[in-house]
């Protein structure tokens, strides 16, 4: 399926304005006032700030190596380039998905810059508990970035190039989606009906007649914007797209400067909206018109939002200090907990559970607080750091470190129902399994669109 280039009118593209894209008026808006829940386990009683957890806080019931299956840690050359190395998921409760770059020269292809570097990858399915091979592919795939997306029911998307394709437990791929350039990113919403994503697509590549009318949204997004280090230059045209996944059918489409991320659910998006002293409001834009806003966070920084169900959104957010945060709240307007992070964390990975009941936030942690006359060096990397929360409470489950350090993250994965947790860490796959979580809270019923 061939995704052509279009063009939206005024109302409905993503407007790019210095940090964050179509600033909506705030001041005009008010979020209900509303006391933030305690945590009932403080950051203090988990963590004292510079020390490193050198062992998991429960024990993993199993352990699979890894070295047989060909994987060999990367080197520390390639710390701070958030190259993505491996990916760990789970295909069902008893099954994962182990796939990561084989060692070796990478090819570069010539006038071919968009695509980037060429790679080996190595797929792998292991049953558990004894880890027995089922099934085992090698891809060649190009750029340095994210590769492997895990779908629920045991499929998952894997970019090269152009192409998004799809697979199962067989690793047997087939072609879902083709696009007009280099596909650089792929998000999808809780429910995995839609898809969001980003590609490289000069506009002097744009074809007469590729221009068919939208289905639209309303409003232009607040957006996070991704300036990764694959962009090959700021004059690169990036095509931004959200797309129905099984049909291909476009919902918006908008030219921008920069890799966008915009949190989406079943029914919108969420906008973050500047407020005065560091006051930030998260409004919930409808696809079909209309929003509802979900409360105030503060932040020094723009507050990175994501879903992690239908009903609750994950906002990241930083502290005058130099550290961070993360504020949990839910679609209709309450907030559920929030926790902070010593500014010794950085480069926060967030993975879900496929069915939101477990997040899990791994960071590297460094020596020094990281700052502008600081920056970080690699021989300030202490290792990275793991932590399991209960999406409902923000209770901390499981506290573990990783290795090799990945700094794009992709050695963590949650099981379907929440009960299993994965990590690299120590020459194998460390299998940790939890008490069920609690259930998130019940989906709004009450307030209408605005």
């Amino acid at each position: 399926m061939f995704l052509g280039i279009r063009r939206l009118g005024s109302r409905q593209r993503l407007r790019h304005s210095g940090v964050w894209l179509a600033v909506t008026c705030w001041c005009c808006l008010q979020a209900p006032a509303q006391r933030v829940p305690e945590r009932a386990q403080q950051v203090k009683d988990r963590m004292l700030a510079g020390r490193f957890p050198e062992k998991p806080s429960i024990a993993p019931t199993w352990t699979l190596p890894v070295e047989a299956l060909g994987f060999a840690a990367p080197g520390p050359i390639y710390l701070g380039q958030r190259s993505s190395m491996v990916s760990l998921d789970f295909l069902d409760e008893n099954r994962l998905l182990f796939t990561f770059r084989v060692p070796g020269l990478q090819r570069r292809e010539a006038g071919n810059a968009g695509a980037g570097d060429t790679r080996q990858i190595r797929a792998v399915v292991l049953a558990l508990p004894t880890g027995a091979v089922e099934s085992q592919a090698q891809w060649t795939v190009h750029g340095r970035g994210r590769y492997l997306w895990m779908l629920k029911e045991g499929h998952f998307l894997l970019s090269d190039g152009s192409n998004l394709l799809q697979g199962d437990a067989s690793l047997a791929l087939k072609p879902l989606l083709k696009f007009p350039g280099t596909l650089l990113t792929v998000d999808t919403d809780p429910s995995q009906q839609f898809l969001l994503t980003n590609s490289s697509e000069p506009e002097a590549a744009a074809k007469p007649g590729e221009v068919p009318s939208p289905l639209g949204l309303g409003n232009g997004a607040s957006a996070d914007i991704d300036t990764g280090e694959e962009d090959p230059s700021e004059q690169l045209d990036i095509v931004v797209r959200i797309l129905r996944r099984d049909t291909g059918e476009v919902l918006l489409v908008s030219r921008v400067r920069s890799r966008v991320y915009l949190p989406i659910n079943s029914d919108g998006y969420v906008e973050s909206l500047r407020g005065s002293a560091g006051n930030w409001v998260l409004n919930l834009s409808y696809f079909t018109g209309g929003s509802r806003i979900l409360g105030n966070v503060s932040s020094s920084c723009l507050p990175g939002t994501t879903f992690i169900s239908e009903q609750e959104v994950l906002a990241n957010t930083c502290t005058d200090a130099g550290g961070t945060g993360m504020v949990a709240m839910t679609t209709d307007g309450r907030t559920l907990w929030k926790d902070s992070f010593p500014e010794q964390t950085v480069w926060p990975e967030v993975t879900m559970a496929p069915n939101g009941l477990r997040i899990a936030r791994e960071s590297l942690f460094v020596k020094e607080k990281v700052s502008a006359l600081a920056p970080l060096s690699t021989d300030d990397i202490k290792g990275q750091w793991l932590r399991v929360f209960d999406a409902a409470t923000g209770d901390v489950v499981l506290e573990a470190p990783a290795n090799p350090v990945l700094d794009a993250g992709g050695n963590v994965a949650i099981s379907p129902s929440g009960r299993r947790v994965a990590v690299l860490s120590s020459g194998g796959i460390e299998i940790f399994e939890l008490p069920a979580a609690p259930p998130l809270p019940p989906a709004p019923t009450t307030g209408a669109k605005q």
